[in-house]
């Protein structure tokens, strides 16, 4: 990080507590994390890549009950032990930790049953189908002295990284406003191979497996809003439909939310799946600058004068017509510039986060010590989802409520 221009180790840890998770990487070479894979999908696939990179990691146990996610695992970790069922993975002692990559609605009974069984645990985002689900799980979590991590890799990607610093740091004043957008042009639907249901394969479709966009998108970028306030929406607003992508789809295709925090401003959340011109993004918009972070780039509110030709057009339209009772001039200098804005960083990181997010989870299976605030993060992000998504659907404004609130570091002033 610091050879891409980033920020010192006090301040990242500062911005980042998280990164405390590999305070002791030095001491802890020769060691090794030894994983367990629930759900070797394609997700499961994905982080799998990346874990079978690191030395101090060995996947010792996979679990699925489709086939063909079983061969592709072995294809990444052959020495790895088959399981159909779960619960016998998680009585396998030679697991220290697993990895939840299953739908959303299963990782409830797998990341409960996860830690009664002594492991440390890795679950993919959202963390549970429901609020409560989401707060038992948790509670289990701590009442576990384990680890517990959650798939929210932005936490670890340099971009968003120094993006918060910057923010933290008052480079860009008070925030006024959060804008977060995730649009795409497909139907989320993956086709459907021979020995598979349609259930089996687009889950996240189907409403008893899926919150759609809210779990499986906006979770992300929620985050990002929590990160960059060090605090959580006081409530939640919005509305969902289903308009474009209506065949075979039981969860909305565009949804569109507004959360407020405790000092009026807002957060606003949208998402088609019908036009992805504008793509995704999180706008962070401040009194001195506005930060882009997916884009790796800052902007300044004031910037360079106006080219010297628009200057002077400016200067005799000024002469022409600066004794005329106009309430001001048609031309204005700013309006002509192009705001190119700078650079989050000097070099392109490789990657979103999910490496850096997996090393530590195996730091922190290793060590077995938690680092701050990584699962409060995931976990409100999970229930900032779930709660708009039911504003959504009871079409009404929600307020976060008490029982669902777990302590939570507010670095204010």
């Amino acid at each position: 990080m610091k050879q891409m221009g980033m920020i010192s180790g006090g301040v990242l840890l500062a911005t980042s507590p998280w990164f405390s998770a590999f305070s002791e990487q030095k001491h802890t070479v020769g060691s090794k994390a030894r994983i367990g894979i629930i759900g070797p999908g394609s997700r499961g696939q994905h982080l799998m890549s990346f874990l079978v990179q690191n030395p101090k990691v060995e996947i010792v146990a996979v679990c699925d009950t489709f086939r063909p996610s079983i061969d592709a695992a072995l294809k990444m970790a052959p020495k790895a032990k088959v399981y159909t069922d779960y619960k016998k993975l998680l009585d396998d002692k030679n697991v220290d930790a697993v990895v939840i990559a299953t739908p959303l609605h299963e990782h409830y009974d797998m990341a409960m049953d996860a830690f009664d069984a002594g492991k440390h645990v890795f679950c993919e985002k959202s963390i549970a189908y429901s609020m409560d689900e989401t707060h038992k799980i948790y509670k289990k979590y701590k009442d576990s002295e384990k680890i517990f991590f959650v798939g929210q890799q932005r936490m670890f990607d340099p971009r968003y990284i120094h993006a918060i610093e910057m923010v933290h740091s008052g480079e860009f004043g008070e925030i006024g406003g959060i804008r977060t957008f995730w649009h795409r042009n497909n139907d989320w639907r993956r086709p459907v191979p021979a020995g598979a249901t349609d259930k089996q394969i687009n889950w996240r479709l189907y409403r008893d497996c899926s919150k759609g966009i809210m779990t499986e998108l906006a979770c992300h970028q929620l985050q990002i809003g929590t990160w960059a306030m060090r605090e959580i929406p006081k409530k939640v607003m919005g509305h969902g439909a289903l308009t474009f992508w209506t065949e075979k789809r039981e969860v909305w295709d565009n949804v569109s939310c507004i959360y407020v925090f405790e000092n009026g401003v807002k957060m606003n959340y949208d998402s088609v799946l019908s036009n992805k011109f504008y793509g995704l993004e999180e706008q962070i918009l401040c009194h001195k600058g506005t930060i882009e972070p997916e884009k790796s780039k800052y902007y300044y509110e004031e910037i360079p004068p106006a080219p010297a030709f628009l200057q002077m057009i400016n200067d005799v339209e000024n002469a022409l017509f600066g004794s005329m009772p106009f309430a001001g001039t048609s031309w204005v200098p700013e309006t002509a510039n192009v705001n190119e804005g700078h650079y989050l960083l000097d070099k392109k990181p490789e990657g979103d986060g999910t490496s850096l997010m997996l090393e530590a989870f195996a730091e922190a299976v290793i060590t077995q010590k938690q680092p701050a605030l990584i699962a409060e993060e995931g976990y409100y992000a999970t229930q900032l989802s779930l709660l708009g998504h039911q504003a959504m659907k009871e079409e009404r404004t929600l307020t976060f409520p008490e029982q669902y609130k777990i302590e939570y570091l507010n670095h204010k002033k």
